[in-house]
C-alpha cells in the first residue's frame, strides 16, 4: 500500500493490503437506508404525483426534497404539481416519465421516480437512498412511513434495506457491503389481491396497519445487520406468489 510523501509515492510501513479494502463507512459507522416503493393510482384529473416520495422524505429527514429534474444536474425546486403536469403530457404520448430528486446538502438523500400508465392505473416506481452517520438511521420510523403511504398514497409495496456505506451517498472505488433487508410492506389493495388469509399466514408474521377490515401488512425482516434477512424475504416472496 502506497501514500504520497515528500513529492513521491512511498510504502506505508504499518498498513496491510486488507486495509485498502476496508470501507471508510464501516470505520465510522456510516449507513444508507434504501427504499423501493411502488404506488398505483386511478388515472383521473385530480391525481397529483410525487406524494409518496415527499412523504418518505418528510418522515425520514423532516423536510421535502430540495429539487427535482428529468436529468442531472437537478435545477428545479420541488413541485409535485409541475412533475404531474409533465407526466400527464408524456402519458398522452404513451411515454413514461423518469425523474430524479435530491435533498438539501445537510441531509444527504437522492431518489428516482418512474411514472408509467398501466392497466391498473398510474404507477409510481420509486427508489430513494438516505445517508446517516453512526446511530442515526431511523429504522423505527419505517412502520410509521408504511402506514402513511398505505393510508394516503395508495401504496402497493415497499421494501426497506440498510447497509454500511458512505453518508454522502458517493460510491468509492472498491467493494462495498451489500444491502440487508429491514422490512417489506404490502398495501391494502395488494393484500386484497393476494388474499388476506394468505398474506397474514406468511412465514414472517406481519403487523397490521390501518383499518381492520382493509389493512396493509408490514413484515419486519431484521435489524439490517443479518444477511439471513434475504432468506426470510425469499420465503415471504415465495409464499405470496405461490398459486392458490
Amino acid at each position: 500500500m502506497l501514500h504520497w510523501r515528500e513529492g513521491r509515492f512511498a510504502p506505508v510501513p504499518t498498513a496491510s493490503v486488507a486495509d485498502a479494502f476496508e470501507t471508510r463507512a464501516a470505520r465510522r459507522g456510516e449507513q444508507q437506508l434504501h427504499l423501493t416503493i411502488r404506488t398505483t393510482h386511478p388515472a383521473d384529473d385530480s391525481l397529483v404525483l410525487g406524494g409518496a416520495l415527499e412523504a418518505a422524505w418528510r418522515t425520514l429527514t423532516g423536510d421535502a426534497p430540495a429539487g427535482w429534474s428529468t436529468a442531472e444536474p437537478v435545477n428545479l425546486p420541488w413541485s409535485p404539481r409541475q412533475l404531474t403536469e409533465l407526466a400527464r403530457a408524456r402519458a398522452e404520448k404513451s411515454a413514461p416519465t423518469w425523474l430524479v430528486a435530491v435533498g438539501a446538502p445537510d441531509r444527504p438523500a437522492i431518489g428516482t421516480c418512474r411514472v408509467v400508465r398501466t392497466p391498473a392505473g398510474v404507477e409510481e416506481q420509486i427508489t430513494v437512498a438516505f445517508g446517516y452517520t453512526a446511530g442515526q438511521a431511523p429504522v423505527r420510523s419505517l412502520s410509521e412511513l408504511a402506514q402513511a403511504l398505505a393510508a394516503r398514497h395508495r401504496l402497493t409495496s415497499m421494501l426497506a434495506c440498510l447497509r454500511e456505506a458512505r453518508v454522502d451517498l458517493t460510491t468509492p472505488p472498491h467493494r462495498e457491503l451489500p444491502l440487508v433487508p429491514l422490512s417489506f410492506t404490502l398495501g391494502c389493495e395488494a393484500v386484497r389481491l393476494v388474499g388476506p388469509a394468505v398474506a397474514e399466514s406468511a412465514p414472517t408474521r406481519p403487523v397490521r396497519l390501518g383499518p381492520t377490515a382493509r389493512p396493509a401488512l408490514h413484515y419486519p425482516l431484521g435489524d439490517g445487520t443479518d444477511p439471513a434477512s434475504w432468506h426470510r424475504l425469499k420465503q415471504l416472496d415465495d409464499h405470496l406468489r405461490a398459486p392458490r
